[in-house]
């Protein structure tokens, strides 16, 4: 079995992030976290990593590293990270179970909570 991640990236996800670390001298990788915002409630933020930040979870896949702020994990648990491009927008997608709706423009979304001792026993696991 493998390891457990908080998220799940794609082979497009972790390309573009691979792309993205290559084109800054600095960056480790991305960092993945929500905000209030939008008309469904909250936003998905995803931001530069130049520094790791041992509070947050790390998740890494063929060199591509992301990591998940803690005050996201908890919305974010069981969430696939997939990147396309369409004629409409080019960007990182989010495939979450915690989702309950999003809004028509697809750019903020309501989430609710996963169970948060299952994400306890998911970094319990990660960490053996």
């Amino acid at each position: 079995m493998g390891r457990f991640s908080v998220i799940r990236l794609t082979d497009k996800a972790a390309d573009r992030v691979r792309e993205i670390v290559a084109a800054r001298d600095d960056a480790l990788g991305i960092r993945l976290g929500i905000k209030k915002g939008g008309c469904a409630g909250m936003e998905y933020t995803v931001d530069l990593v130049t520094e790791a930040n041992s509070k947050d979870d790390h998740v890494e896949r063929d060199g591509a590293h992301v990591w998940v702020a803690p005050e996201a994990a908890l919305f974010l648990l069981g969430t696939e990270m997939d990147f396309e491009t369409t004629t409409l927008r080019t960007g990182f997608t989010f495939r979450n179970p915690n989702q309950s709706s999003a809004c028509g423009c697809g750019e903020s979304v309501e989430l609710k909570p996963a169970d948060l001792k299952a994400l306890a026993e998911a970094r319990a696991q990660n960490a053996a």
